[in-house]
């Protein structure tokens, strides 16, 4: 145990943002760098080392959590970061953007705050990149075996990792002109600043991984080929079709989904543009979706100098308390107020949009809405209670409905898909054609970073099964687990 007294003489202290006004200047992460460094070590000891550790539970990776909080009460930094990578090849990305449902499950929190597990990973993983203790592990031998992995986002750099580790030629395919996916460009760079993706790629790079970037399977490199050039393939290509909004005036111009306007913004911090072509700039501005992307908006948004910025949701707003159907250590929907909403904005819940109205120039001006109700298990509009908003900039935030069906990936491939429209897999994440294997959003549907790193080990280890009759790498966790076994 780390202090045995720490949960009970140390109040939970998280990271220090800059200020408001500063930050929304820049596109810099938002927290005071090195401000966690003086008080993470007595955050760590209010761990409480419990009998049973409800974090693993609510960790999709299994993480050691209890462990290397002891080391990094006791500042023993080397043995923290070798405790945290042994269930986690990317903490520096979860401990940035991971929701921390590990934080939910904490015994800590049934009568108190939870301890600040998020901030102690990013620390230790920052302290280790920092002291030169995160290098290359490349293979003993290799195995002759060759392994395609299909989309560079966390699920598909985990597996490439993994595989790559256990002595495999891994290639990765990314139809972008850059690896990290959704990480690349769909996070912006006030969450995390890409120089943790560049770092990580160069580790694997050293340690033999293959990047092939711009090459779209399914229209550049035909799938059934691709199969036939490697000994197994891992499709991470995630879950990008996005949800739409049929609604009349939705071929206005101005509206756009979440995931056409925050690329541009990134791209324009990789200098590839000058400004974004799609920008909040003295614009009134709606997000449409409730959720972190609809965040990634908020706070895009107000970057770029919007004269306002409205957020809708169609559900209630959260309680800021457990509700009795979500007990610990469930992770729970609260109200939360992101980094983004600190910066400005309404939030409006429990509405609808019925139609968007333009000038007569085919750009959105209004967006018209109506206050729903749940009634009977469904939302029922409220008579009496339509009205409109200023709307010259609309981004779509509600999500994906699975993988993309229009390149070509799936039907090449010939693999089945489930009743939600994900790749169907089995308990090895194997698709229904041999040798095929799936990761990620592209087999379970939109999910958390957390869960996309646990399946790309887990595919990982069945893939290395497959090839070599057994497998050495950590065991892996079924599609429908709650937890790791390492």
């Amino acid at each position: 145990m780390a202090d045995p007294r720490g949960f009970l003489n140390t109040d939970r202290e998280v990271a220090q943002s800059r200020p408001v006004e500063e930050r929304v200047k820049d596109w810099n992460e938002v927290y005071v760098p090195g401000s966690l460094l003086p008080i993470v070590s007595k955050q760590a000891g209010r761990c409480m080392d419990c009998g049973i550790p409800f974090c693993h539970q609510g960790c999709p990776l299994g993480n050691l959590i209890p462990e290397w909080n002891d080391f990094a009460y006791r500042e023993d930094w080397v043995a923290a970061i070798e405790r945290l990578h042994a269930t986690n090849n990317f903490p520096e990305f979860t401990g940035r953007l991971c929701p921390a449902p590990c934080e939910s499950a904490c015994v800590l929190g049934i009568n108190q705050p939870p301890v600040t597990i998020k901030n102690v990973e990013v620390t230790i993983i920052d302290k280790a990149w920092d002291a030169g203790h995160v290098t290359p592990q490349p293979p003993d031998r290799l195995s002759g075996k060759t392994v395609a992995v299909i989309g560079s986002g966390p699920a598909g750099l985990a597996a490439a990792q993994q595989l790559t580790r256990a002595g495999h030629t891994v290639a990765v395919y990314e139809r972008a002109d850059r690896l990290g996916g959704l990480l690349r460009y769909g996070i912006p760079e006030f969450k995390m600043e890409k120089r943790h993706i560049n770092r990580r790629i160069e580790q694997m790079r050293a340690e033999g991984t293959k990047f092939r970037t711009e090459v779209e399977i399914g229209r550049d490199i035909d799938a059934k080929k691709l199969r036939k050039r490697h000994d197994a393939v891992v499709i991470a290509a995630g879950a990008t079709t996005a949800r739409d909004l049929p609604v009349p005036g939705r071929e206005l111009n101005g509206i756009h989904q979440a995931m056409e306007y925050l690329p541009l913004s990134n791209k324009v911090q990789e200098g590839d543009l000058t400004v974004s072509p799609i920008t909040a700039e003295g614009k009134h501005v709606v997000v449409i979706g409730g959720g972190d992307t609809g965040a990634d908006c908020v706070g895009t948004a107000h970057r770029q100098g919007a004269a306002s910025v409205t957020q809708l949701e169609i559900m209630p707003k959260p309680g800021e308390e457990r509700a009795p159907h979500q007990p610990w250590p469930t992770f729970p929907m609260l109200y939360k107020v992101t980094s983004a909403h600190e910066e400005g904005g309404e939030r409006v819940y429990s509405v609808n949009t019925t139609h968007f109205e333009g000038d007569e120039d085919g750009n959105v001006q209004w967006l018209h809405l109506v206050e729903v109700e749940m009634a009977d298990g469904k939302l029922e509009q409220k008579p009496g209670t339509e009205r409109k908003i200023p709307a010259q900039l609309v981004t779509l935030a509600m999500g994906f409905t699975g993988v993309d069906r229009e390149n070509g990936l799936v039907e090449q491939f010939g693999v089945e898909l489930d009743e939600r429209g994900n790749i169907a897999r089995d308990g090895n994440y194997a698709t229904s054609v041999p040798g095929v294997f799936v990761a990620g959003d592209a087999g379970r549907g939109q999910s958390l970073i957390v869960w996309a790193i646990a399946e790309g080990r887990s595919a990982a280890k069945g893939v290395d099964r497959h090839l070599m009759g057994a497998s050495a790498l950590p065991s892996p966790i079924g599609p429908n687990d709650r937890a790791l076994a390492v």
